[in-house]
């Protein structure tokens, strides 16, 4: 394979939310804690996320959301990230993750990225025309050595995961709380099948593993068969 093995790793509501919202300033990460019923088993995902790859892909658009670009620089992890963004991050932002990642690799169709000013030996930057997943994954394993990759993006970029057979697993923590609301973010946006000729973009799964976890939360790991 001339691309990394990819998991998509969630934590999700039973309906299929991955916010609490159909707005940015709503957060699973920052919401589910407030919770009674759902905050008490919350810890077992985060647990389950240290034992994920050590490259992780994400957006600037989620971690813009989750603070960076104000946070204080955290201590440096054995993780190595790996974000699509053309203009959520700020230079902070940048420095933020150089801080904390292993390897920080920026993924960006914007010729003027804050990332372009930031001097750090970890920092490296895809520069892509328009925007190729495909193209960006070889990348990341022919010259930087990523071998397996967890995805861990927004239900927009999961969704052209999805319709380029680009997961290779799904691992999904489900949290024990509906959310509703048609504008509210899933575990896969972005465009819908319109023609019976594209069924085959679906996404057919394998069970592997189905653990009840406590405080009912459950965990759902599936391989990707076509």
């Amino acid at each position: 394979m001339n691309r990394p093995i990819t998991t998509l790793f969630m934590l999700m509501s039973v309906d299929g939310k991955i916010s609490t919202g159909a707005s940015d300033k709503l957060d699973v990460d920052k919401d589910f804690p407030k919770i009674q019923g759902v905050k008490e088993g919350l810890h077992q995902y985060y647990e389950l996320e240290q034992m994920t790859d050590l490259w992780s892909f994400n957006t600037g658009r989620v971690q813009k959301k989750m603070g960076v670009n104000e946070k204080d620089f955290p201590q440096k992890s054995p993780v190595s990230f790996v974000l699509l963004d053309n203009h959520h991050l700020t230079e902070h932002g940048i420095h933020y993750f150089c801080a904390w990642a292993e390897n920080f690799v920026l993924i960006t169709q914007n010729p003027s990225h804050p990332a372009f000013s930031v001097k750090e030996d970890n920092l490296h930057i895809i520069k892509q025309d328009s925007f190729d997943l495909a193209n960006a994954l070889q990348t990341l394993k022919a010259d930087y050595g990523c071998e397996r990759l967890t995805i861990q993006s927004g239900g927009t970029l999961n969704g052209l995961f999805l319709r380029n057979k680009l997961i290779d697993y799904v691992d999904i923590v489900i949290a024990p709380i509906l959310v509703g609301g048609k504008d509210t973010s899933t575990l896969v946006d972005g465009n819908s099948i319109t023609s019976v000729d594209d069924l085959n973009l679906l996404g057919v799964l394998q069970l592997e593993t189905c653990e009840v976890l406590k405080d009912s939360y459950t965990r759902l790991r599936y391989k990707v068969v076509n």
